[in-house]
Parts: C-alpha cells; structure tokens; sequence
C-alpha cells in the first residue's frame, strides 16, 4: 500500500489493483476506523474521508496498514439483467482491437458475469469488473462531447452504462432502455457496488409489449401558500442550496452543496433557522423576490447592492448581513456584486421545497435536486415557529475581485510526483486567470505556460475531492468546486486547503490567483504522516 496526502480532512490509499482495492473496502466496510466517514474506492485507490476533530492522518495509516488482503470481497446475490441493443458507433472498432467478428465481441460480451466494483463519475455510473478477459480496450483518442443516456461501452478491463446524456470517452458497444438512475426507487441507482451483472442480447428477446411507464407524482404547486416568494427575475443562476448531500458515494452522488458554506448557515441564522436549511444561492446580479405576505429574509455572501421596492413604487437600500422585513407586496432585487460571486438568500421558517436523497441542494453536474429557479416560480415560505431572529453579523472583508490577486492556500497530493519539479515549482510561481468556462463544477483557469507531467501514462479514475487540483492533458488546471464528480482520470497535483474552500467558491470570472503552498508533497507513513510544510 501507498498513502498519499489529499488534505487534513483526506487521503488516498494506492494498491496493487482491484482485487486489492476490493479486498480492503470489504475490510474497511467490515471493520470501520474510527473517525472516518466516507469511502471513495476506484480502479486501484481508496479515498479516505475522515474528521480531523476525532483522528489524525498517522492514526487512519497505522489502522490501514494494518489490514490484511487475503480476504476477497463477497458477491452479492443480487443479479441484474440488463437488455442491450448491440448496434454501437465502437462496435467495429472494438471488433478490430480485439481481431474478432462484431458477432464474437457480442457473444463474449453477453457470456460471463459482471461485479459492480465502485461508482463514480455520475449518479447511477457503476464501473464492472469480470466478464471476458479478451476486453481491454483504450479509450477513444478523442472523447465524444455527448454520449447518449443508456450507452453500454468498455474502458480498459471494465464495462458501464452511462447513466444520463454526457462527455465521455469510452468505447460504446450499444444502448440500453433500463434505466440506472431513477429517483422514484428506494435506491435510484441500479447498479450497486457488489451486485452481479449480466448483458443480455436484446435482439434474441421476445418481443415486448410496448407500455408507458407511469410518471411520479409531481407535488402540487406552493402558490396557494399565504407566505411566499415570488421570483421575477432569476439573473444569471439560482439554485435551491444546503449543506450538502452527504454518504452517498455508493451512488456514485457527491455531496453538491453551497459553495459558500458559511455564507449559507450565516443567512439562515440571520433569520432564526437552522444552519442547514436550504437558501437560495444566486450568481452575479439580477434575481428579484417579491414577497406574499409579510417575511423576513437575509442576504449573505457576495458584496452586492439590496434594494427594496414597495408595491406602491418606494424604494430604499437594504443592508447584506442583516435581517430584512419584507410587507406583502414588497420585491427585493439583488444587484452586480462589487466583490465575490455569489449571494444567498433565506427566508424565516424555510423554503417549502422537497428534499432528494435528503437535501434540496441542486447538483447542476448530477442532474439532482431542485431544478434552477425560473422567472414566475413561486416559492412556499413554512410558517415559523418561535425561531428568533439574529443580530446583524459582520461580512467578510476580503471577497475575491476583479482588482486583487486571490491567493488561495494549496497542500500538494496526492499526485504531486506525477508533475515535472519545474510545473510544481510553477504552480506556485505564475498568476492563474479563471476562464468564463467556469462554474459549479469547477473553475478552469489559464496560465501562461502550462504545467508538464513527468508520468504521461493514462491514470485510472480514482476519487477527486472538492478543491482538488486536477490537470487534464493541455497542462491548464481546473479547480473542483461543490459539483464536481466523485472519480477522475486525470492527475490532481494539489487540493486547496479546506479553510479556502468558501473563499474559492466566491471567485468572480477574470480574476487572477495565486497558489500558496502550506505543505508539501511527501507519502504518508505510519509513523510520519503529517509532513512539514
């Protein structure tokens, strides 16, 4: 085993390979550490979430290195057939990788057995191990722009279904109508980590009877709510937000959430509510409420203008960071910010809005959640219930702007050593601009010269953790942000320190960054796992 430094709340475990991977997961499942709290296995790593307030990273290596991985990962007795239409753009290509017929990569392919041996990379992606040895395919030079929802394709030794419409590179042999990922299940994900899979050859099944699946009850609409707020303007996006959508990694969902966590909780305590309830998190200027019936609400985040209309046509300033009484009639309007990105805005006693695998953050990445906010919505206010309304609090002030550089505190891992001396030395040393092609996801940010790798080989997906500093092969980093996937295949050279995490979230296009180093790269050790900056 090697242990890789992430950051003080994470690190990764490498092995040998899957079966290793698998061994220990089952071990690490079986027999939990203290003080961990999630698990992101991958081809050949794990990565290890644990609380920095109950563990230390020395004490989660010591109890790792520790396992033993003679023990194999049990099957589950759950086996799920899943009907494929084998008339794939890569099934020639395939074909001739391999130096068989198409009619053999078909029958080989729907003659053996599938584990489901982790999910990644979106809701409902589950990577399958097994199956024939003879598949081992690269993938494709060039990575389609959009794979087709129900895609069955192959990637080195595994095979998947893809989930939803997305970018993607792997090798697709046809499609399938079953669904992976469907909300109105106990579990939406099909696939499992575990389960036994088998393809089945759609084109020998008895014809069916085509049937219209029934549609999942819709809840009714909040507009008869005598508390609400009305949107008449959305601006640029605005989402549903909370504290995040935590454990479930074996659906290959991450935790999405605020960008601004304590811009969040801040506004929900301005007006009496728990920390984690869901706000509104709205980028850039432009989103107007007007309110029906009497409400209070807060914005937080984002240096931008507040004004208040009244149905009768008075205006005013409101104050950020402050509770605001909002009459029937009244339209609040949120303006450019001056500093930051984003703004939230709660309302006392909550949104009346419904949870999706127990929160209403909108993953913008995953498809999952609320969907963005648009103009005529109305949005139910629940009533409040003795909840006191805070004080004003003081905002932050050092938000990120067009003006300054933001420097952003960085620890290097876990793949440091896949980088040239000179790129690592680099990141640090050049101004990184953020590219309008940034958003919930990440930031894609340029540089003048771009960083080199010193291992050009293909990494195997393997967990990337918010903040993570993952460089693709034009050397031009992009930094993950709260939707950003669970997996990924290329080399993460650093990971933002998570006391910069809200910082990096309020970063406005164009601005330029710098990267403070707090640690440096070096392998976790038993004895020494917490290197010196």
């Amino acid at each position: 085993m090697r242990f890789l430094p992430v950051n003080r709340n994470a690190l990764m475990v490498e092995l040998a390979d899957l079966d290793d991977t698998l061994a220990l997961l089952a071990s690490l499942q079986r027999t939990p550490v203290h003080g961990v709290q999630e698990l992101v296995p991958a081809a050949r790593t794990i990565l290890v979430y644990f609380r920095a307030s109950a563990t230390t990273a020395a004490q989660v290596v010591t109890e790792i290195a520790s396992r033993k991985l003679d023990a194999r990962a049990e099957r589950s007795d759950v086996l799920v057939e899943i009907p494929v239409y084998y008339n794939g753009e890569d099934l020639a290509d395939v074909a001739q990788i391999l130096g068989i017929s198409q009619e053999e990569v078909i029958a080989r392919h729907t003659g053996s057995e599938y584990t489901v041996a982790f999910t990644g990379f979106a809701p409902g992606f589950g990577y399958l191990s097994g199956g024939d040895p003879i598949f081992n395919v690269p993938r494709r030079s060039s990575p389609r722009t959009k794979v087709p929802a129900g895609s069955v394709a192959l990637a080195g030794t595994f095979s998947a279904v893809y989930p939803q419409a997305s970018p993607g590179g792997w090798q697709l042999l046809g499609v399938t109508e079953t669904p992976m990922w469907d909300l109105s299940r106990p579990l939406p994900a099909l696939l499992q980590p575990g389960y036994r899979v088998r393809f089945v050859d759609a084109a020998k099944l008895p014809a069916a009877a085509e049937t219209t699946a029934p549609k999942a009850a819709e809840k009714p609409a909040s507009s008869a709510s005598a508390h609400a707020l009305l949107v008449r303007a959305t601006g640029l996006l605005t989402v549903f937000q909370d504290t995040g959508r935590h454990g479930q990694a074996g659906q290959g969902v991450s935790a999405s959430g605020a960008m601004d966590q304590v811009a969040l909780k801040t506004a929900n305590r301005l007006v009496g509510n728990a920390s984690h309830v869901a706000a509104l998190e709205t980028v850039g200027g432009g989103l107007q409420l007007r309110s029906r019936g009497d409400n209070v609400v807060a914005v937080t985040g984002a240096d931008a203008p507040i004004t208040i209309t009244t149905a009768d046509g008075q205006r005013w300033n409101a104050a950020r960071y402050a509770p605001i009484p909002m009459a029937d009639g009244d339209t609040l309007a949120i303006g450019q910010p001056a500093a930051g990105a984003r703004c939230y805005v709660a309302v006392r006693g909550g949104f009346d809005v419904t949870p999706i695998l127990d929160s209403c953050a909108t993953d913008t990445l995953a498809n999952v959640g609320p969907a963005p906010l648009k103009a005529g919505d109305v949005l139910g206010v629940h009533r409040a219930a003795g909840q006191i309304v805070g004080d004003t609090a003081m905002p932050p002030d050092d938000l990120p702007t067009l003006e300054n550089d933001v420097v952003l505190d960085i620890e290097f891992g876990p793949r440091t050593d896949w980088f040239m001396p000179e790129a690592v030395e680099l990141l640090c040393a050049q101004r990184w601009q953020v590219t309008p092609q940034s958003n919930r996801v990440g930031l894609r940010i340029a540089g003048e010269v771009p960083l080199t790798r010193t291992i050009t080989a293909e990494l195997p997906s393997e967990g990337t953790p918010l903040g993570a500093l993952q460089v693709p092969a034009n050397g031009q980093p992009v930094l993950f942000l709260a939707d950003h996937p669970l997996t990924g295949g290329y080399p993460v050279i650093a990971c933002v320190a998570p006391h910069h995490l809200d910082r990096a979230g309020q970063i406005p296009v164009g601005a330029w960054l710098r990267f403070n180093p707090i640690r440096r790269f070096s392998e976790l050790t038993p004895a020494a796992s917490v290197p010196n900056a």
